[in-house]
């Protein structure tokens, strides 16, 4: 195997590890659209998040009533 061969093999070489990384580097892209996509599709607004802490709030407020009328009973 003369200098020439050798090179070019090297050549080749490093052309398809760099095919083979560009390639795995496109689909971690892709997937990072995908799940970027999907918490847009999934995102609370504050609204929403403001109005579900609310009612989280008054059914605690409820438990919290109840649990002072049965100890108020003793």
């Amino acid at each position: 195997m003369d200098m020439t061969s050798f090179i070019d093999m090297l050549i080749g070489l490093f052309v398809a590890g760099g095919a083979w990384w560009a390639n795995g580097i496109t689909k971690e892209q892709k997937r990072v659209e995908i799940l970027l996509n999907k918490t847009r599709e999934d995102y609370a607004t504050r609204m929403e998040l403001r109005d579900d802490m609310k009612q989280v709030m008054d059914a605690l407020h409820r438990v919290e009533d109840k649990l002072d009328k049965v100890l108020s009973r003793d």
